[in-house]
């Protein structure tokens, strides 16, 4: 079986992180984000991955060398020279997704995070023999999204509605999808959009279906969703496998800890953390809500709560980094500096406190 992922371009909602790597290559629970979707799809059988991918290849190929070896799974690129969409992709990588086995593929939005009950959905799609299976997820606020109007029995699809002013249901795209070969046959190459002008010629044939995801989803593609996917995640790693989790008497709820951090006395670190390899946590220091990526350096007593530190960076004493504070790759936070919502690109040294949320250059 093969599966495309949709990797897309420049990443601007992560920036500054994206500013170091390409988005997909951005860890996430400790895991680069791509990592947790290839992982998921090797689980279920599926030998070869495409990124369909209009921005720096090369990085993101030279990376996932070592985990094709790792994992036994072929890993190419479909290269886009001007931006396709999310259905222009499957036409330009035509020749690579269908073989002579006649089988579904899976496309994948690189953003998403789950639990990928991918397994679940090949017999969903066998069952209802249609030409394409949608995961669905419900949401709070339908309004917000593309809503999927669909029969609660059958999981057919009847029509998809843009943010509805009146409510028609409660479930949306989740960026995951099983499509038979056929319908690359349906796909001009040229940008088009496979939610807006695919997925309806499809419905209005009667061959589409949706398949309500179980368990968490989210869309990780900008800070604020980041953060609450990781405490989804971490939630779902508890309920699933709680041996991968930090225990201790300084540790508060659901925390992933690399075995290669060093974590100094009277910390009190969690709920919902993640720190990344190499990384040193000096003594009193406070982390909450927070992801903490390779090679960080956590001074004394600094505290840190709903914010990304990005790779190398260091947080003074008794600094305190809140409110979505999003550290670039190789940030210093000098002592006592206070961070609210700074938004700050790599390499700066920063000797002043932040009183507002702002991007510093």
């Amino acid at each position: 079986m093969k599966a495309l992922i949709l990797v897309g371009g420049f990443g601007t909602r992560l920036r500054p992180l994206t500013l170091s790597v390409p988005k997909p290559l951005v860890e996430f629970a400790n895991k680069p984000m791509i990592l947790h979707q290839i992982e998921a799809l090797k689980a279920i059988g599926v030998t070869e991955v495409v990124l369909a991918i209009n921005y720096q290849p090369e990085v993101m190929l030279n990376f996932l060398k070592e985990f094709e070896t790792k994992l036994e799974i072929k890993i190419t690129c479909s290269q886009e020279t001007e931006p396709l969409g999310t259905a222009g992709p499957l036409a330009l990588a035509r020749e690579k997704l269908i073989d002579d086995s006649g089988e579904p593929f899976f496309v994948l939005n690189s953003d998403v995070i789950s639990e990928y009950p991918l397994k679940q959905m090949i017999d969903f799609h066998k069952a209802h023999g249609g030409e394409a299976s949608i995961m669905v997820t419900k949401v709070d606020e339908p309004s917000k999204y593309g809503v999927v109007v669909m029969e609660e029995s059958t999981g057919k699809v009847e029509r998809f509605v843009e943010k509805p002013k009146i409510f028609v249901g409660n479930k949306i795209n989740a960026g995951i999808y099983l499509l038979n070969p056929s319908v690359i046959d349906r796909i001009e190459l040229r940008p088009t959009s496979i939610e807006k002008e695919v997925f309806p010629k499809i419905a209005a044939d009667n061959n589409l279906y949706a398949m309500v995801l179980p368990g968490f989803w989210m869309d990780i593609g900008q800070p604020r969703d980041y953060i609450v996917g990781l405490r989804l995640y971490l939630d779902s790693l508890k309920k699933n496998s709680s041996s991968k989790l930090a225990t201790g008497p300084h540790i508060v709820g659901n925390v992933l800890v690399d075995e290669t951090a060093k974590i100094g006395e009277g910390c009190l670190i969690g709920p919902d953390v993640a720190i990344g390899p190499g990384c040193i946590v000096e003594s009193g220091v406070r982390l909450s809500r927070c992801s903490v990526m390779r090679g960080v350096y956590i001074k004394k007593h600094a505290c840190i709560s709903s914010s990304i530190i990005g790779w190398h960076s260091t947080v003074g004493r008794w600094a305190r980094v809140e409110n979505m504070t999003i550290l670039g790759e190789d940030v210093q936070v000098c002592d006592e500096i206070y961070s609210n919502g700074g938004v700050v690109l790599p390499h700066k040294e920063i000797k002043s406190s932040i009183l507002k949320p702002e991007i510093v250059m």
